[in-house]
């Protein structure tokens, strides 16, 4: 594994840490004060090329895979963890797992407007009462001719208002459990499709969070992902990219974290020298420092064993529990060095505090990443 990285990974890197700087941080506080909805980021993003990062050349993508993804969603995190989540979702969960299972029909129709910006996806696999246990799922879908009906709602859906297509899986047979699940590619402009209740957050406010009902919506056959069956399947394969994006999240919150930490500490006077100075102070930037290394290394990894088609379920669960775990111990870290000041919307560790947080429940909470880790563990 080789993290020399070629020009054209650099460029997007610095590419992405210029479009943050200039484009997201002046304007994070504001998403987030006024729960807005970053679309004329998105607009920009499709502009240079960053909807399409694991499409192919010839459906209009860059082709660049999941290292150059994870480079630049932790670069958009660090400015923006609304914005980030919305590109990673987009990217891995949508246009991504079109690539690897969607069919040539579907994929000749749909990746370039999902790479222009024209179409926003957005992934429904949570239901209200079905979060971890995916393969309980009640939302159902029943052939009917060269159709299927769906009925059924589901949960936290990321984008689910604003997207032009969605990624919905449905179960054909309760009964058969994970066997039964199978997957759809919805236009949300059908007849059906209802868009529920939106959710006010702790964190990620840019962000759009919503409840999505299926009420009789039809879906053409050729509008299935692989056969009847094998949803699952596609949707855990999907979710190992999923949680490659969220640990380049965590590492790009938790670097807001330490980037801020460490001017602050240089600024703040206490007792006639600055807290930079003191060890407690030094020891929590330390050990963001070091989590951070860690972190963005097991991202790096996975990344690039998934760009190769190589066995990273193990590796991604693993990106994503440190990750997530190392971002929400650097925003503690983060508020306790600011003080008082940390405490309060001014700085921006307080928001950092707030988006942390879901790291360690979307794309599997940590404690299904520890199953995951364990089972891998086991078996070998």
């Amino acid at each position: 594994m080789d993290f020399e990285f070629t020009d054209d990974l650099l460029l997007i890197q610095e590419t992405a840490r210029d479009f943050a700087k200039r484009e997201l941080a002046p304007h994070a506080a504001r998403i987030d004060r006024e729960e807005s909805f970053p679309l004329e980021h998105l607009e920009k993003l499709a502009e240079i090329g960053f909807l399409g990062f694991l499409v192919p050349e010839k459906y209009g993508g860059a082709g660049l895979g999941n290292v150059a993804l994870s480079l630049a969603l932790e670069e958009i995190n660090c400015a923006c963890a609304s914005t980030g989540v919305t590109l990673s979702v987009h990217n891995s969960l949508v246009a991504g797992l079109l690539v690897r299972h969607g069919s040539e029909e579907q994929k000749e129709r749909f990746l370039p407007e999902l790479v222009s910006g024209e179409r926003l996806g957005a992934y429904a696999m949570t239901e209200p009462g079905h979060g971890s246990d995916a393969a309980g799922m009640e939302t159902r879908a029943v052939r009917d001719g060269d159709r299927y009906v769906l009925n059924g709602r589901k949960s936290w859906i990321t984008s689910g208002a604003m997207a032009g297509l969605v990624v919905v899986f449905a179960t054909v047979d309760p009964s058969k459990r994970s066997r039964g699940v199978t997957a759809f590619l919805v236009d949300p402009e059908s007849p059906g499709y209802v868009v529920g209740g939106h959710e006010r957050k702790l964190g990620l406010r840019g962000s759009q969070t919503v409840e999505l009902v299926f009420e009789d919506l039809e879906v053409d056959a050729g509008m299935r992902i692989g056969e009847e069956g094998e949803g699952f399947r596609i949707a855990m394969d999907s979710l190992n990219g999923g949680r490659i994006g969220i640990a380049s999240q965590g590492v790009g919150i938790a670097r807001a974290c330490l980037e801020s930490s460490r001017k602050y500490a240089l600024e703040r006077e206490q007792f006639g020298e600055s807290i930079a100075k003191f060890q407690p102070i030094q020891w929590k930037l330390a050990r963001m420092a070091t989590g951070i290394e860690s972190a963005r290394s097991l991202t790096w990894r996975a990344a690039w064993l998934r760009d190769r088609d190589r066995d990273h379920t193990r590796d991604a669960a693993m990106a994503k529990l440190l990750a997530s775990e190392v971002a929400n111990q650097a925003a503690t870290d983060a508020v306790q060095i600011h003080g008082g000041a940390g405490y309060c919307k001014d700085f921006p560790v307080e928001r950092h505090f707030r988006d942390a947080k879901v790291t360690e429940i979307y794309e599997g909470t940590s404690e299904i990443q520890h199953i995951v880790i364990a089972r891998e563990v086991l078996s070998e």
